[in-house]
């Protein structure tokens, strides 16, 4: 369901949002991804439409600001990673 990219992104910064690691192993990142339903966006448009969509408070804010969100992780290829903490 993940790719290589999308499960090293969130194994090299996951302290971004937990404050320990909850997984040490690209296989324990995997198996988290897939049991938190963490979803992967192709754009900052989408990432916008997810939180809209999930009734989360953006009123004032920038797209900086929701990038900056702690539950969104830039893959690094236009892709975004959000995982609901």
């Amino acid at each position: 369901m993940f790719d290589e990219k999308v499960v090293q992104c969130f194994l090299e910064n996951q302290l971004q949002l937990y404050p320990e690691k909850v997984a040490e192993t690209y296989e324990e990142a995997e198996n988290f991804l897939e049991e938190c339903m963490a979803v992967v966006v192709n754009s900052v448009k989408e990432v916008w439409e997810f939180f809209e969509e999930e009734g989360v408070d953006m009123e004032g804010a920038d797209e900086e600001e929701i990038l900056e969100a702690d539950e969104v992780f830039d893959v690094g290829d236009g892709r975004y990673l959000i995982v609901e903490g």
